[in-house]
């Protein structure tokens, strides 16, 4: 009984550490624009490139996961992400930033979900979705705790030596969480809940056959640009309307906390009104949020709409695994989702470098946030045409 909430525990310093500091890398714009003169453009297509990166090697990492174990694999990634956050410290040409988000950060940041996840869905048959969203919350934790840390260290002892100390912090807490990792038995015991009945739902190839296939990945090729693109440009875009970097890095802060609040009431809506419904609320908070984001410049309002903002980003990390269950069924759930989940990789390595791209070209993120509105509202629009689920995922 104790691997098993061992694993949990791994799993969630392992979604901590990395999204913690992912998220963080934007407070780092400002200072290599004074630095270096690199355009915002630049700068989100290197961060753009490690989610590309995540969604191209996911596949291999959840592989390598399956046939040596999460441990190993989540060590050697571990290492590879801290080793590359501690030479950021050392970075004075563009290439050497693409170099080590597409390589280093991107790698660890390929197998944080894919493995992490997929371990736990193995340990816990019959708590998937509880044991999930515990994991899931430590990401929020981590978007609450780690941007104030990453603010105050660059304000006490410059960038680089910042950088340096963040990355050796990453490179403990990743290998002391692949560490509590273990592979999970075939069958997980008295949790298993019916494990070894037969599986519902149709195949992959007859899956990827349907409407409901390719309108879910439609959907997140549209909404997952804003949840790469406004954690990543939100602290820059504080600072840009006068706020303190301490104070840009509250707005992570609280878009984390409120995220928190969207998973856990998400993830509770979800059973009782379904995943089609909940993404209709869902996409209808984010819209809720971008419209006034891309105007508001008083600072009050800004965290009040930032709270909004962080529900809606939370929950839509939760609903979209059971809606895939409820339309597919568990049968090739796992191939199904991480097709899903590629899409929405594709679309989230776009959103950073169009936001940067039209900050660059208008001075501000205005026609960004509107740009996010827009893709959001035809996102609401193409879940509302699918007929409701007639497939249980149970």
């Amino acid at each position: 009984m104790g691997s098993r909430y061992a694993v949990v525990f791994g799993a969630s310093l392992t979604q901590f550490t990395i999204i913690g500091l992912y998220i963080s890398s934007g407070l780092f714009f400002k200072v290599f624009e004074a630095e270096f003169g690199w355009s915002r453009t630049v700068l989100s297509s290197a961060s753009a490139l490690s989610v590309f990166m995540m969604g191209l090697l996911a596949i291999p990492a959840g592989r390598l996961s399956d046939r040596f174990g999460p441990r190993r694999v989540l060590a050697a990634t571990g290492t590879v992400f801290g080793v590359g956050y501690m030479l950021l410290s050392q970075v004075s040409e563009i290439w050497h930033l693409f170099v080590l988000f597409g390589l280093f950060l991107g790698l660890g940041f390929a197998a944080h979900d894919v493995v992490t996840l997929s371990t736990v869905a193995r340990w816990f048959e019959a708590r998937r979705g509880l044991m999930t969203a515990v994991v899931k919350v430590g990401t929020a934790i981590g978007q609450v705790v780690v941007p104030p840390v990453v603010a105050l260290l660059v304000a006490g002892i410059g960038w680089r030596p910042a950088v340096l100390v963040l990355g050796g912090a990453a490179l403990v807490l990743l290998v002391v969480a692949a560490l509590a990792m273990s592979s999970p038995p075939v069958r997980s015991g008295g949790d298993a809940g019916g494990a070894g009945a037969p599986a519902a739902g149709p195949g992959f190839a007859e899956a990827k056959s349907s409407r409901a296939f390719w309108t879910l990945c439609a959907v997140q090729f549209l909404f997952f640009p804003t949840l790469m693109t406004v954690p990543l440009h939100l602290p820059a875009h504080g600072m840009d309307l006068g706020m303190t970097a301490t104070g840009a890095a509250t707005l992570i802060s609280v878009m984390g906390a409120a995220s928190i609040a969207g998973r856990l009431a998400v993830g509770r809506l979800v059973d009782v009104i379904g995943g089609r419904n909940s993404y209709l609320f869902c996409f209808a908070c984010l819209m809720a949020a971008l419209g006034p984001l891309a105007f508001v410049s008083a600072h009050w309002a800004l965290y009040c709409i930032v709270a909004v903002y962080g529900f809606a980003h939370g929950a839509l990390f939760v609903v979209v695994s059971p809606t895939v269950a409820e339309y597919f069924g568990m049968r090739a759930l796992g191939a199904i989702f991480g097709v899903v989940v590629f899409f929405g990789t594709v679309g989230g390595a776009v959103g950073p470098i169009l936001a940067g791209m039209l900050f660059d070209m208008t001075g501000s993120y205005t026609l960004a946030f509107l740009t996010l509105m827009a893709m959001a509202a035809l996102a609401f629009g193409l879940m509302l045409s699918l007929p409701r689920p007639q497939l249980s995922s149970t």
